[in-house]
């Protein structure tokens, strides 16, 4: 799969990694694709528009103020698969600046309607995602979208970063994960710490 990650910090760089070693053919996409990258083996970056144009798949791994312009500045991204990682943090942390009447993630719908879109990798963070295993379990991953092809293709990369896809339904779902990615934020902040994850037991 070629898939384009936009932003290499943490979460990007990890899941980046994860993926090269499953196989896919990864690219960054940087503002600025000369910058070394310290957190990648060796994966090539482009410009942000060239990255994207050249693949099927692309992560927004960028905080969610950035996301518009990218977004809009992209060129056609028809039919492509974003996978909305975002999350809209005010600057202190301390909450989130959309949400209950739409999400980010719907947002992202908005100014690309004819991509793809499914939001995932917002309700854990990335240290869980470089290593995704609580005692012999895979960390649960949901995710929510309203295509069907797009969401299968999500649940398959989850499962090559290690993780446990859940399928949490429709796009206006995000509504409900980026509170849960705020919670997690929450408690990473006030004593919990950041190694704990969130999963779903089945009986």
């Amino acid at each position: 799969m070629k898939i384009a990650v936009i932003g290499a910090g943490n979460v990007g760089s990890t899941l980046a990694n994860s993926w090269v070693k499953a196989a896919h053919q990864v690219v960054f996409g940087l503002r600025d694709p000369a910058k070394p990258i310290s957190r990648s083996s060796g994966i090539p970056s482009k410009t942000v528009k060239d990255a994207i144009a050249s693949a099927d798949t692309i992560l927004l791994a960028v905080p969610f103020s950035a996301v518009e312009a990218i977004v809009i500045g992209s060129g056609n991204l028809a039919g492509k698969i974003l996978l909305d990682a975002t999350n809209p943090l005010s600057a202190d942390l301390s909450g989130l600046t959309i949400g209950h009447d739409t999400s980010a993630g719907e947002q992202i719908a908005a100014w690309a309607p004819a991509a793809r879109v499914v939001k995932v990798f917002d309700t854990t963070g990335a240290n869980n995602m470089a290593a995704p295993s609580y005692h012999g379990h895979a960390l649960t991953m949901l995710y929510a979208g309203d295509d069907a092809a797009a969401k299968e293709t999500t649940a398959t990369l989850i499962r090559d970063a290690g993780m446990d896809p859940v399928d949490a339904g429709p796009l206006r779902n995000a509504r409900l994960l980026e509170p849960l990615g705020m919670m997690w934020i929450y408690l990473a902040f006030h004593g919990v710490g950041r190694d704990f994850a969130f999963q779903l037991v089945r009986r």
